[in-house]
């Protein structure tokens, strides 16, 4: 961890404490402390740390007494810890978030008129309380990327899981990148490149395929099929004929079915089949005499 002071600032006692949680830590990271940005350097930054894969801006208060208890966050009223008022030093009219959003526009903005990508800018409120004193919850999110957290020098287990886990991830800012961001915001005490790559910034990005790693083959193409032996070929052609003779065979089936069912249907003249009207037994006169029964 580097952590450059700009020259001839005058820190409070928990600008101070922090520094000191700073030092104690072995991540790579530059943290600049005491900046003047925004236009015409009118936005004054606590700390802004760079770390290989991106900025996060600090923004620290401190307490004006012993407080210790649940620490509850509001977004649009007073901080408390366990119902009481959280007495913070520097208590003004705006919050420790809305400096802090305030602080992280004011970087933002100013890297990008270097011409320099910023990326995603992070940001954290670190509460310093008094030695000895417990707040709790010690970590407390407002929204992605801007954190609440408690730590001093003698607990700064917090403060180092935010700076471990923030600087978990791709890395995304090599030594050259740093130096050049740093110079942009107006830091006039800042390290070399060669001490922040002692530090572990690297010099130039990491290859995406790390050795040992099998490379990417090429994509696979479907195999082109050859030409037909001469096997293949007559045996296609037997298929073919066998096909054309089956067609054959079956159109003459429905042709034979069709005429035999048209010559039940409409039957020749003079066949059996012909119905005529009977002819009545030839009339013989019969002589009846009287008396004589049918008769």
């Amino acid at each position: 961890m580097l952590v450059k002071i700009k020259t001839g600032a005058t820190l409070s006692g928990a600008e101070q404490e922090f520094v000191e949680s700073l030092r104690l830590f072995p991540t790579t990271c530059l943290a600049v402390v005491d900046l003047d940005v925004g236009d015409n350097g009118t936005r004054q930054v606590d700390a802004v740390l760079f770390t290989a894969r991106g900025i996060t801006v600090i923004e620290v208060r401190g307490f004006r007494r012993r407080q210790s208890g649940i620490l509850n966050i509001s977004a649009d009223g007073p901080w408390t810890i366990s119902d009481a008022r959280a007495d913070l030093d520097d208590d003004g009219v705006v919050s420790p978030s809305d400096q802090l959003e305030h602080a992280v526009y004011a970087v933002k903005s100013r890297l990008e008129r270097a011409l320099l990508d910023p990326g995603h800018v992070c940001g954290a409120v670190v509460l310093v309380p008094f030695h000895g004193v417990v707040v709790r919850p010690a970590r407390t999110t407002l929204r992605p990327g801007i954190d609440v957290l408690a730590a001093n020098a003698r607990d700064a287990t917090e403060l180092r899981i935010y700076l471990e886990g923030f600087s978990a991830g791709p890395r995304n800012w090599t030594a050259d990148r740093v130096f050049a961001a740093y110079r942009a915001l107006g830091s006039d005490n800042g390290p070399s490149r060669a001490e922040l790559i002692a530090d572990g910034f690297d010099a130039v990005l990491p290859d995406p395929n790390p050795i040992g790693l099998p490379e990417a083959g090429p994509p696979r193409v479907a195999p082109i099929p050859g030409e037909p032996t001469r096997r293949q070929s007559i045996a296609s052609w037997v298929v073919v004929a066998l096909a054309v003779i089956g067609i054959f065979v079956v159109i003459g089936v429905i042709i034979s079915g069709l005429a035999h069912d048209s010559g039940r249907a409409h039957p020749e003249p003079g066949s059996g089949m012909t119905s005529s009207t009977p002819t009545p037994p030839p009339y013989h006169p019969v002589e009846c005499w009287p008396l004589q029964p049918d008769c």
